[in-house]
């Protein structure tokens, strides 16, 4: 199976040897499970041709905002409508869960909650898991058609579904200690306030549910076969 990711933003420089760019992060999140991948850097002007050029779609984190005047931004909102249409499977992490939401007529903004940063626990149904979140901007208003897998206090639209073949995470999946570490480090600093920084510092060793959100998006991959 064949999965195209769609970049929307780089990693710092001086992250970039350690870490690798986002889709290599997604391409070891998702290893294991049989699947080819390639990589479409959407940031800097690069769309795919067609939604057939990959059996399945994934959406990258990002430091911009869905609501940002960039010209790629539109582009990719229609190719996100037109994957909804094809019938391929899509998943968006972070800022892809956000201009997915945007896409299908949603809105996204720039929360007054201010940041949520580090290991966050959501509900799930009668259930809950732990991941790290990185972001200020948020899904408030829900599209058409769109049902809510998990939430917080903090977050109330962390994941979402549009039907069953459309999934999007608010929270990082991919991100490693090593990576969350240079965030709170690097990027941080005079950004993200300081109490939330050592909060996120404190607790960036602690265990997160990475399997959990991985089985969601191969789930979600796996409807590739009903096309």
């Amino acid at each position: 199976m064949k999965i195209g990711i769609l970049v929307t933003g780089h990693v710092p420089d001086s992250m970039l040897e350690r870490n690798g760019e986002y889709d290599v992060q997604f391409q070891r999140l998702l290893s294991g499970n049989d699947y080819d991948f390639a990589t479409w850097y959407v940031v800097d002007g690069d769309l795919p041709k067609s939604t057939l050029d990959a059996d399945g779609w994934l959406i990258t984190g990002s430091k911009h905002g869905a609501y940002e005047d960039f010209p790629w931004i539109p582009k990719l909102e229609k190719f996100i409508r037109d994957i909804q249409k094809s019938g391929r499977p899509l998943v968006g992490i972070c800022f892809g869960h956000q201009i997915i939401a945007k896409a299908l007529g949603g809105t996204v903004e720039k929360s007054d909650k201010g940041w949520g940063v580090g290991r966050q626990i959501y509900k799930a149904g009668d259930s809950e898991f732990s991941a790290n979140a990185w972001h200020q901007d948020q899904v408030v208003e829900l599209p058409e058609g769109a049902k809510v897998l998990a939430g917080n206090e903090f977050c109330e639209y962390a994941a979402l579904s549009y039907g069953d073949k459309i999934f999007t995470l608010q929270p990082h999946p991919e991100f490693t200690v090593e990576f969350l570490t240079g965030l709170i480090e690097e990027r941080g600093p005079g950004v993200v306030p300081d109490a939330l920084l050592d909060y996120a510092r404190a607790n960036k060793d602690s265990n997160v549910a990475t399997k959990t959100m991985v089985d969601m998006i191969t789930d979600t991959f796996a409807k590739a076969t009903e096309i």
